[in-house]
């Protein structure tokens, strides 16, 4: 092995390329998710609202109100419209907050919540397969991986440098 001052300053600039290019990749990774879920949110804000017209599963917001219903079977009938609306209120948020960036750890946070609720919903409603065939489970998941990526770096940043 070459232990010459040339050898170990050519090593560690192979090494700090990859470094750099893992946190380029982690970093695409991260903007992936944050923009897949927040597409996947504003994605069905605007169905309910007919915007998808006859590519769309609901078409307009009665339509999702009862869909909410059947979701949400177990929940007395004078709640569905609040429901129905604190989801696309939370939704429309959400998918906004994503993908331009802001508070990404609590956003994340509060999308794997609403996730994993909806996916809870639709079990309880449908049976399990549901929520699985859907990737709720996977989707919450993958929301909560990016909050506890995110909250991570805020460790790593706030940690002091080592000599």
């Amino acid at each position: 092995m070459n232990d010459t001052p040339l050898a170990r300053s050519e090593d560690a600039s192979h090494d700090a390329a990859k470094i750099e290019s893992r946190v380029t990749f982690e970093r695409l990774g991260i903007l992936y998710a944050r923009i897949a879920l927040g597409a996947a949110f504003l994605s069905a804000v605007a169905d309910r609202f007919g915007l998808w017209g006859k590519h769309g599963a609901w078409g307009n917001f009665a339509t999702f109100t009862q869909y909410t219903a059947q979701v949400n079977s177990f929940m007395p009938a004078f709640i569905i419209p609040f429901l129905a609306w604190v989801a696309t209120v939370a939704e429309l948020s959400l998918g906004i907050l994503l993908i331009i960036g802001i508070w990404p750890r609590w956003v994340a946070l509060g999308a794997a919540t609403l996730l994993f609720l909806f996916g809870t919903a639709m079990a309880i409603s449908f049976g399990i397969k549901s929520p699985l065939d859907y990737s709720v489970f996977s989707a919450s998941a993958g929301a909560l991986l990016l909050a506890l990526y995110q909250s991570g770096q805020d460790r790593r940043k706030a940690a002091p440098s080592q000599p």
